[in-house]
């Protein structure tokens, strides 16, 4: 086999942020939110995908439209935490891009890539299985950085950008 530069089978480290992939219907309201036991769904995604070896860090559940730099230092000082140097974020699709570019002065030799969805995994028809496999194969391969993996597309920080229009990320 061709020495191609790259060690297959890194750790990786899946720092869950919140966003619309973590979000359920609330009844009361009759919108989304997080679940009211402070709960994430990526285990249950990682147990359907049979992917069972990465460490899940659930920092917060927020909706990335609120975060402010407290939040995008305590994200970056997650990180820098991390013994992994392969890093999976779970973000909002609203602010990934924003928080990928911040991320891009703060993560070292580590490669860092932010995912979401656009639909909520609780409910059917998620895209956010197939962004979350994205990410975590695209961590292991890539080089050290801060990338979006989204759509079936993987992105440079700066060019991590949210098409609204089209509901997708577009290079």
């Amino acid at each position: 086999m061709a020495d191609l530069g790259v060690k297959f089978g890194k750790d990786v480290r899946i720092i869950v942020t919140g966003g619309t992939l973590d979000k359920v219907h609330d009844v009361q309201t009759e919108g989304l939110a997080f679940s009211s036991d402070g709960t994430t769904h990526l285990p249950e995604m990682l147990k359907i995908g049979r992917c069972y070896f990465p460490a899940v860090q659930l920092l917060m559940l927020k909706d990335s439209l609120y975060f402010d730099d407290a939040d995008r230092d305590a994200i970056a000082a997650a990180v820098a935490g991390a013994d992994e140097q392969a890093i999976v974020i779970t973000h909002g699709t609203g602010t990934m891009g924003e928080t990928a570019r911040f991320l891009a002065d703060h993560v070292g030799e580590k490669t860092v890539v932010l995912t979401g969805a656009m639909r909520p995994f609780s409910l059917s028809s998620s895209d956010g299985e197939f962004n979350l496999g994205s990410a975590i194969v695209a961590a292991q391969l890539l080089e050290a950085g801060v990338w979006g993996a989204m759509n079936g597309r993987v992105f440079p920080a700066t060019q991590l950008n949210k098409n609204v229009e089209q509901g997708r990320f577009d290079a």
